[in-house]
C-alpha cells in the first residue's frame, strides 16, 4: 500500500453532484488514512456540506474552488472549449500537473472523455481509451467488460488493443496470470461477425500478452467463463444498460408480489439471509466506477446517478488502480509488444 495517494474528485457532476459526492469523500478519508482528496467544485457549496458533517476542517479534504460546471447537456466540443474552470477540467489538470494521482467524476461521459483525451493524451501505440468495468458473474470473481461507451465503433486493430489493457486490468485486479479474453459477438463460429471483429480475433491470437478464448455470446456474459469480455462501445453501452433494466424488472415484480400475497412474505422472511447475501453480490453500488483507461493518468467515471455508497466504490476504484500502477503496466505492455513487432521472427509481426 502506498503511503501517500491523492485523488482529485469532480464534487459537482452527475445528477445529485454535491449530496453524494461530499458524504462519499468524508466515509472515503476516515476510511482510508493514507488518502488525500483534493475537492473540485464551488467552495461555499462544498463548505457548507462538510460543515453538515463536521469535516470542514479534516486535513486530508482540501477544497479546490471551481466556477463552472459541465452539465449532463453539455455538448462534450463545447466543455472541452469553454469549461476551462470547470470541476471537471481542473480534477484533470491536477492529475496532468502531478498533483494527483488519478481523478474521479460522475459527469457527462462524452464531456469526461473528450477532456481525458486532450489534458492527459494517450499512452504510446493506443489509438483510443476505452471504458472499463467489473461485471457480476454467477461465480464469486466478476468479469471485465470493455468498451462500454467510449467509443461507438471499433475497428480490429482497436478491439485488439483493448483486449490487452483489458486483460492487464483484469489479472492486477482478480490476481490472475492470464486472465481468459473473449470477443462479444453475435455467435460463437468463427464464421460470424464483421470484418472488424474478424481482424481482432486473429490480432489476439496472434499475442501471447492475451490469453484469447474465441467468441462469446450475450447470454455468456454472466456465466463466468470469461475474465474479460472485449466489444464496441455501442454494444457495450447498449447490453450494460439492458441488463441493468432486467435487474430492476426482476426486483419490481418481487417486491410488487410481496405487497399483494402474504405466502411470498413468508418466503421472502425464511429466505432473507440467502437474499440478502446475493444483493450484496450483485449490488451496482459496489461496482460503480468505470475506468478510461489507455491514458497517461488515471480517470474513474462513476454512474451519473451514484448513491454516496457507489461513489465511494469510485473513489477506492481509483486508489486501487494507483496501487496497481496500471498506466505504467498497459505502457510496458504496449513498449514489449511495438519492441518485438520490428522484428520478422516475433509472432505479432505482421
Amino acid at each position: 500500500m502506498l503511503t501517500h495517494l491523492t485523488i482529485a474528485l469532480d464534487m459537482m457532476g452527475g445528477d445529485y453532484g454535491p449530496r453524494s459526492s461530499i458524504p462519499a469523500a468524508v466515509t472515503a478519508v476516515n476510511k482510508h488514512c493514507n488518502l488525500v482528496l483534493l475537492l473540485c467544485g464551488n467552495e461555499a457549496v462544498i463548505s457548507d456540506g462538510l460543515s453538515k458533517l463536521d469535516s470542514l476542517n479534516h486535513p486530508r479534504l482540501v477544497i479546490k474552488h471551481c466556477t463552472e460546471v459541465v452539465t449532463n447537456s453539455c455538448e462534450p466540443a463545447h466543455a472541452l472549449r469553454n469549461k476551462k474552470a470547470s470541476s471537471m477540467r481542473i480534477a484533470l489538470d491536477l492529475v496532468k500537473s502531478g498533483e494527483a494521482q488519478a481523478c474521479v467524476s460522475s459527469g457527462n461521459t462524452g464531456a469526461l472523455f473528450f477532456m481525458a483525451h486532450y489534458v492527459l493524451k494517450m499512452l504510446p501505440g493506443i489509438k483510443r481509451p476505452a471504458l472499463i468495468s467489473a461485471v457480476p458473474t454467477e461465480k464469486k470473481q466478476p468479469v471485465y467488460l470493455l468498451d462500454l461507451g467510449a467509443n461507438v465503433h471499433c475497428d480490429g486493430q482497436t478491439l485488439f488493443e483493448f483486449g490487452i489493457m483489458g486483460s492487464i486490468v483484469a489479472g492486477q485486479a482478480l490476481d490472475l496470470a492470464q486472465p481468459k479474453v473473449y470477443l462479444l459477438n453475435i455467435g460463437s463460429e468463427d464464421i460470424k461477425g464483421h470484418d472488424g471483429i474478424k481482424q481482432a480475433a486473429q490480432l489476439m491470437k496472434n499475442c501471447e500478452h492475451i490469453n484469447y478464448q474465441g467468441y462469446c455470446e450475450g447470454s455468456d456474459m454472466f456465466s463466468g467463463k470469461a475474465d474479460v469480455i472485449v466489444c464496441e462501445g455501442f454494444v457495450g453501452n447498449v447490453a450494460l444498460k439492458t441488463c441493468e433494466g432486467i435487474a430492476k424488472l426482476i426486483m419490481h415484480k418481487f417486491t410488487k408480489a410481496l405487497k399483494k400475497h402474504a405466502f411470498y412474505r413468508l418466503i421472502a422472511f425464511v429466505l432473507r439471509p440467502i437474499i440478502k447475501k446475493l444483493y450484496k453480490r450483485v449490488n451496482p453500488d459496489q461496482y460503480n466506477g468505470a475506468s478510461l483507461v489507455g491514458l497517461r493518468g488515471i480517470v474513474v467515471k462513476s454512474h451519473g446517478n451514484a448513491s454516496n455508497k457507489a461513489f465511494l466504490a469510485a473513489i477506492e476504484e481509483a486508489a486501487q488502480e494507483v496501487e496497481r500502477c496500471i498506466p505504467e503496466k498497459i505502457q510496458a505492455t504496449f513498449a514489449h509488444i511495438a519492441s518485438k513487432s520490428e522484428h520478422p521472427s516475433s509472432s505479432f509481426s505482421k
